[in-house]
């Protein structure tokens, strides 16, 4: 080892969904919106001066900002505006967990948590899903430094009841409370009412699934405004200027076009319950996902080897090594109606072939 590496940070790595270059395939892997987003967006895109961009943006996002506090019926100090939710999150993790006690997510759970973790020195310790791969609460009651959960979970899309993440911070009002609402567009009921109660939640989300921005990189923390200000003190120490001009102007067009954001998600949601029933009768065990993407496992065919199958014939779908419980499990994005129709063509195929784990 050189010298100087004795001074290097190392981390192993969060491995993002892979991104094929072939854009003629059937992409259901990284759970994008298969739909193109708000025309509005395009005309916002199409009118920004370019002139503008010799210039450093705004860094306090101040458009986009008011328009969803407008949207979402807040306070602009009550939302933080980040880089994608992954961007919110690392800063919400730097900011909120400076703790000697351990901070508590799932095991099974969206897999950037514990990479943070690592990066930012933070101690923490898995709770294990039950056998329904569900959030056990009495886990959640115990001391801890901090706790983060989706909710929808990442990857099993199942949903906790707002009744439920409510009891979990009631428990928790010494500690920041982090509930990651990726996907709670798809079906379930935001825990946003909360934090005008609880002072030490926050609320994650994004406009890289329901708003089908994730090439712009648009994310967003809901908290009270002293948390708000803390988590912008830090982000401010660290970079200044991370949302540039057009992802500001891109936006504030989708959130402010709430008609098509719903006619989107509804199709989402009804080629999802479409998707399951037809998962099921195929054979999978496909549990209620509440998110745009189901996950799956079939007792005949073993998952590595299906998902090989499937990127062959051109259908990228998620596959997780780790955790081992999981590893017999896909992870498949809802896509359009006709993706899917391609999809469960394949399967049908597949499945009827004698094969056994």
């Amino acid at each position: 080892m050189s010298t100087w590496e004795k001074n290097i940070r190392r981390v192993t790595p969060y491995v993002p969904g892979e991104q094929p270059k072939n854009t003629s395939v059937i992409k259901l892997n990284t759970n994008e919106n298969p739909y193109p987003p708000s025309p509005k967006v395009e005309e916002a895109l199409k009118n920004m001066n370019p002139e503008k961009l010799r210039l450093y943006p705004d860094p306090t996002a101040s458009e986009l900002v008011e328009a969803v506090a407008e949207v979402y019926g807040l306070e602009k100090e009550q939302v933080f505006a980040g880089v994608g939710s992954d961007d919110a999150l690392a800063m919400a993790f730097l900011t909120c967990f400076q703790t000697p006690k351990p901070i508590l997510f799932p095991d099974i759970t969206y897999s950037f948590y514990d990479v943070w973790a690592d990066l930012f020195r933070i101690p923490y310790e898995v709770q294990p899903l039950d056998d329904s791969f569900l959030i056990r609460l009495e886990d959640y009651k115990k001391e801890n430094g901090g706790i983060v959960f989706p909710n929808p979970n990442a990857p099993t899309g199942l949903l906790m009841s707002v009744e439920q993440v409510e009891e979990i911070v009631r428990a928790n009002q010494d500690v920041i409370v982090i509930v990651d609402e990726a996907y709670i567009d798809f079906g379930g009921i935001s825990a946003l009412p909360l934090i005008k109660k609880y002072d030490n939640l926050l609320i994650a989300q994004t406009g890289s699934k329901s708003r089908s921005l994730a090439g712009m990189r648009i994310g967003f923390l809901f908290g009270s405004p002293k948390l708000i200000g803390y988590i912008n003190d830090c982000k401010y120490s660290f970079n200044s200027y991370t949302m540039n001009c057009p992802a500001i102007a891109a936006g504030t067009a989708a959130i402010r076009d709430q008609e098509y954001f719903q006619q989107c998600t509804q199709k989402i949601i009804e080629t999802r319950e479409w998707a399951k029933r037809r998962f099921r009768e195929l054979g999978f065990l496909c549990g209620d996902s509440m998110s745009n993407f189901v996950f799956v496992t079939h007792p005949k065919a073993a998952a590595e080897e299906l998902f090989t199958a499937l990127k062959s014939a051109g259908i990228y779908v998620r596959h997780f090594k780790t955790p081992e419980r999981i590893r017999n499990y896909l992870r498949i994005t809802i896509g359009t109606k006709e993706e899917m129709d391609a999809l469960f063509m394949f399967l049908e195929q597949y499945i009827s072939t004698d094969r056994s784990v």
